[in-house]
């Protein structure tokens, strides 16, 4: 894929302003590309879209193909008489600035399953026949991802590991028998799937006539308790029980000594490769219907993966073993041609990745906040940044430019006072300011250098600090709260932005 000197903002829908309690992809959502169109921007770039599970992360959601229901609208289904005005109260008391997930996710469930059971008798004829043809479309992924979510709303949430024997090895007898049981919760899962699809390609319909591009995010694994795994066991390494016997990770590093212990089973590449990659093929597609770009989220596992034995209790006791390389790309490209992907290639890379990123032109990742070190290569400091990459100021798993820029030692880092010290002095002769506005420093900075694509957290548009930090990896709770207030984003700000991205030449 060519990808054109462009700009753009990463911003998670759950960080939109509105009075429900998390972001939407409704009204808030348009309002946010219009001020991206103010601002001269081409991209606007998502985390994945998925239900989340787990801590609430995006990178650890019950499925690969599904939407996150929780994002839907309210507003936009009261519009479409799906929902009443009364239906919408409650919400009063829920902050603004953050997402206290679970009283805001009880709540909106409520409100979202009413509308679900109020849609016979509510929706257009049209409406309804839309619905009918999504749930025939996408029947492939969406009636096993129905099944998983009726049955562990049946079992308290729990693992699928640790539901009936007949349920964990899909006795399709079992499975049959649950289906027919529970035949009005499976519709409403597949309500919540409709909803979610048509919200979705709305935006996206909103975006492209605004000239804006959606990136979105693909995990390279996914998570052990998800529908991907319990109706596919047999391309993970799990034993008879359905437990991982190796899971995903990386070795220590910059975020933690101990390195980060993902969890994520691994996959059976042997078994991938025999079925021409049928699975991943699948994914590749629902992503493609959802977003114009797709960032693969830890790339270099294709080269070789951190392997850890399933008993483990921290990422050091690991191996890197060979991933699929060329052979799995060659499929991806045969069916989907010049590849509309960006290459997560952060961490520790080898030759080997570097080859392989580049065998297929994609474009790989650089991180401003990571490229002042003193002992870095060349290529890796920001003079060095080739043009056929997407430079960020910091991503989701970074601690914003302010944050960064005043970080102290042994916070959330493992380095010393002198390193950090070093590396302010860096980057203030780097950008030859004295960093009173450094997220303005770097933010033009990533604008005027090579890579044919700069990507901003808005954090840092706004000029925010450590506490709007999006995620600190290895950190079990207290991540992806953050949301932004309307009156935070000035049209200053907005126009500071313009005209640096058209200074740039990225207009």
């Amino acid at each position: 894929m060519h990808f054109p000197r462009k700009s753009g903002i990463l911003l998670h829908p759950t960080s939109l302003p509105g009075p429900y309690g998390m972001g939407e992809i409704g009204e808030s959502a348009r309002q946010f590309l219009h001020h991206l169109q103010d601002a001269g921007q081409t991209y606007w770039q998502v985390l994945p879209l998925g239900p989340t599970g787990y801590a609430d992360s995006p990178y650890q959601c019950l499925s690969t193909f599904a939407g996150n229901p929780m994002l839907i609208s309210l507003d936009d289904l009261r519009v479409e008489g799906l929902l009443t005005a009364e239906e919408l109260s409650g919400f009063e008391g829920f902050p603004h600035d953050r997402i206290d997930y679970g009283p805001v996710l009880e709540k909106r469930k409520q409100v979202l399953d009413r509308a679900c059971r109020m849609f016979s008798r509510r929706a257009s004829s049209e409406l309804k026949e839309a619905f009918k043809a999504y749930c025939s479309e996408q029947e492939e992924w969406l009636e096993d991802y129905a099944l998983f979510m009726v049955l562990k709303e049946q079992y308290q949430l729990r693992p699928w590991t640790e539901w009936a024997p007949e349920l964990i090895r899909r006795d399709p007898q079992a499975l049959e028998e649950a289906r027919a049981e529970h035949r009005t919760a499976l519709r409403l899962v597949r309500l919540r799937q409709f909803l979610f699809d048509r919200q979705w390609n709305r935006l996206r319909e909103e975006a492209s006539s605004l000239g804006i591009q959606l990136i979105g995010d693909i995990p390279i694994f996914v998570a052990h308790d998800s529908a991907d795994v319990w109706a596919n066991q047999d391309l993970f390494y799990l034993d008879e029980g359905g437990n991982p016997t190796v899971v995903a990770g990386v070795p220590p590093d910059y975020f933690s000594a101990t390195g980060q212990l993902w969890g994520n089973p691994l996959y059976r590449w042997d078994i991938h490769r025999e079925r021409g990659y049928g699975w991943w093929l699948k994914r590749m597609r629902q992503m493609t219907r959802l977003v114009d770009v797709v960032r693969i989220d830890h790339f270099r596992g294709f080269a070789a993966y951190w392997e850890v034995p399933g008993d483990e209790e921290t990422a050091i006791n690991g191996q890197w073993v060979d991933g699929p390389r060329d052979d799995f790309f060659r499929v991806l490209e045969k069916e989907f041609g010049s590849l509309p992907v960006i290459a997560e290639d952060l961490g520790v890379i080898t030759e080997d990745v570097d080859l392989l990123r580049d065998s297929f032109h994609l474009p790989g990742m650089r991180i401003l906040q990571f490229s002042f070190a003193e002992d870095l290569k060349p290529h890796l400091k920001p003079e060095g940044f080739p043009e056929n990459c997407v430079v960020y100021t910091g991503t989701h798993d970074n601690d914003t430019t302010l944050g960064w820029f005043w970080r102290q030692p042994g916070v959330n880092n493992t380095e010393s006072a002198e390193v950090i010290e070093a590396e302010r002095h860096a980057v203030l002769g780097t950008v030859h300011t004295d960093g009173s506005q450094i997220h303005w420093d770097l933010i033009a900075l990533a604008h005027r250098l090579a890579p044919h694509t700069a990507v901003v957290p808005l954090q840092d548009v706004i000029g925010l600090g450590t506490d709007a930090r999006m995620n600190v990896p290895g950190r079990m709770e207290g991540n992806w709260s953050w949301r932004f207030r309307w009156d935070q984003l000035r049209e200053e700000d907005l126009q500071r932005l313009r005209d640096i991205t058209e200074w740039a030449g990225r207009s």
